[in-house]
């Protein structure tokens, strides 16, 4: 695993935000960028439960397979893969150990993430190397991978069709990209309301004094405002599914398909984190880890099995786009 001289992954800058950056990182969408995901690089994976076994390697191979179709169809494993965005590494990681590419690339415009997803690359015993990169200029020469992978990334990045054109241009004749966890723009909605609902009532209800010990650090609890206050800079676009496809097919894109899946599961998945996000961590043990994973699970398979038939597609919250580059390898 090496990353290229002279790219910023290390060292990496100061993890958390003074308030004054905050306030200067608000008039400046790419340096929100940067300084929100190199303070959350140290702590992504355990704030999302990203791990890479099993149940998070079975998580990114079901949504590379929902979107871009069954194994048989595919050339896998790929090559060589890069993931645009890469934060801690989390689709592009758990997809070459579920057997979808051999050897990887990482970028982001985040030299904390850069470092973080290298880091956990090693850790696997994977062959990965990484540039801290702006998606909008790929760092790579035409024609590199045969694989473009990203999750929750193209929210962020300001012109989304020019950074699709770059995926297009470094992907081989005939390579595929596939997109996945992408806001939708309905399910946006409902989440920031979810999520806002909950963080006031949890914060509120915790200041009574016989439910002190469940309430975090008043510096904790003033963190994670600031995070949220940057969060809502650096996620800068949602989706419609029918105009995102249209978007990747005017970047040049063919065959571009567009899915979506949770809406169930996004109205308790996101009360959820909120409330973990608020309350200390201790308090919460296997049973409440029981409780949200299953009752997530239980919720996507409803999802899936039944309202993906009667619900429209632009309700539910995450969209995935898979397209191919014209030509043949």
């Amino acid at each position: 695993m090496t990353a290229s001289p002279n790219n910023g992954v290390d060292p990496a800058p100061n993890p958390h935000a003074t308030a004054e950056e905050v306030e200067a990182a608000l008039k400046d969408t790419k340096l929100a960028q940067v300084l929100y995901h190199d303070w959350e690089a140290e702590t992504y994976d355990e704030k999302w439960s990203i791990s890479y076994d099993e149940r998070c390697i079975e998580y990114a191979r079901g949504r590379f397979d929902a979107v871009a179709g069954d194994a048989g169809d595919l050339p896998l494993p790929y090559g060589r893969a890069l993931e645009l965005g890469c934060g801690t590494g989390f689709f592009l990681l758990n997809l070459m150990q579920g057997g979808v590419a051999k050897t990887g690339s990482v970028t982001d415009l985040s030299p904390g993430m850069v470092k973080v997803a290298l880091r956990n690359a090693e850790n696997l015993g994977l062959e990965v190397d990484g540039r801290v990169a702006d998606a909008e200029r790929i760092p790579y020469d035409d024609n590199t991978f045969d694989l473009v992978v990203g999750h929750a990334v193209l929210h962020h990045i300001p012109d989304v069709e020019q950074s699709l054109r770059e995926v297009l241009r470094v992907l081989k004749p005939g390579g595929r990209f596939v997109f996945a966890g992408e806001p939708s723009t309905v399910g946006n909605f409902y989440a920031r309301w979810l999520g806002r609902i909950t963080w006031e009532a949890t914060t509120t209800v915790t200041k009574l004094p016989f439910l002190a010990d469940w309430r975090r650090p008043q510096a904790e609890l003033d963190e994670s405002s600031r995070a949220a206050a940057l969060e809502a800079v650096v996620d800068i676009h949602t989706f419609d599914p029918t105009d995102l496809e249209n978007m990747a097919k005017s970047a040049g894109g063919t065959e571009v398909r567009a899915i979506t899946e949770e809406f169930a599961a996004a109205l308790l998945g996101w009360p959820v984190r909120t409330f973990e996000a608020a309350v200390p961590p201790e308090k919460l043990g296997w049973g409440w880890a029981k409780f949200a994973f299953g009752g997530f699970k239980t919720l996507s398979w409803v999802d899936d099995k039944v309202l993906k038939h009667v619900v429209p597609r632009n309700f539910f919250y995450n969209v995935m786009i898979t397209g191919v580059k014209p030509g043949e390898n």
